[in-house]
């Protein structure tokens, strides 16, 4: 999906909402359990219950991968009843040197068909200028994450700036907005005012709202450019909202109610 599509859907639809599909067989309802497919029947239903309050999905591979063959079958199979109208992204946080890189761009870009793919930068610039190559396709590359142990690196100081502000500078200088975005955790949003300093135009994806604490609004205050720029991921407050057999009524109406808000915050601070 290029750019122009996912600003204008953002636009159209009046949120900029994803759905993380980190689907667990010890978490989802117990009366799916039985199915011969419990977490593909799980994920359908989940689909079929939001797609009108978001404009993404976000698979998280390792929920997938640790169900060995079957689950990248589930994985695929997820990826292709997601509404062609929604931006897909592969949470897969890949990054190589150069020939096991143009793999991994291959399998989730070629074989898989995902939007963007997560990538983790630290083995540096020929690790991930891959998956760059891609017309139409994204890169999004992890700076500023939510976990405490974002301090042990990506919070370190090197030449009177925070590494993840040298990570971001560094990807800028060899991608463009339409096929970068980076990776900042919600509960990081005051730094978001000078993340954009650096990357005023580009898409940022902003895991961390809801569950984890992380607050919308100053997300939308510290990080939203005049195109919206922002994909907010919410995964267990939404896909997890009941345990019951009314999992994806309940569902539904948490993806409504944060699109809601969306909506309004666009009003307020997008150009």
């Amino acid at each position: 999906m290029k750019r122009i599509d996912l600003v204008h859907t953002i636009k159209q639809k009046g949120n900029f909402l994803c759905v993380g599909l980190d689907s667990d067989l010890t978490k989802i309802p117990d009366h799916l359990r039985n199915d011969p497919n419990p977490i593909l029947r799980f994920n359908k239903a989940i689909i079929d219950a939001t797609h009108p309050y978001c404009v993404s999905y976000k698979i998280n591979t390792a929920f997938y991968e640790a169900l060995g063959a079957d689950g990248w079958k589930i994985m695929e199979e997820t990826l292709n009843y997601i509404p062609k109208t929604h931006f897909t992204i592969a949470d897969a946080k890949r990054g190589d040197i150069g020939n096991t890189s143009n793999m991994y761009a291959k399998a989730f870009f070629e074989t898989l068909s995902f939007d963007a793919v997560t990538l983790a930068p630290y083995m540096g610039k020929d690790s991930i200028a891959p998956f760059f190559e891609y017309p139409g396709k994204w890169g999004i590359v992890l700076a500023l994450t939510s976990n405490p142990g974002s301090a042990d690196y990506e919070q370190r100081t090197l030449d009177n700036k925070p590494l993840f502000e040298h990570v971001i500078q560094t990807t800028a200088s060899f991608t463009t907005p339409e096929n970068a975005m980076f990776v900042i955790g919600a509960t990081k949003a005051t730094e978001l005012a000078q993340i954009r300093t650096v990357i005023p135009n580009h898409f940022l994806l902003v895991p961390g709202v809801g569950a984890q604490g992380g607050s919308l609004e100053d997300v939308a205050k510290y990080g939203m450019n005049a195109d919206c720029g922002l994909l907010i991921n919410a995964s267990r407050s939404i896909i997890y909202a009941s345990s019951g057999i009314d999992f994806a009524e309940k569902a539904a109406l948490e993806a409504k109610t944060m699109a809601q808000e969306m909506a309004s915050l666009l009003s307020l601070y997008a150009g």
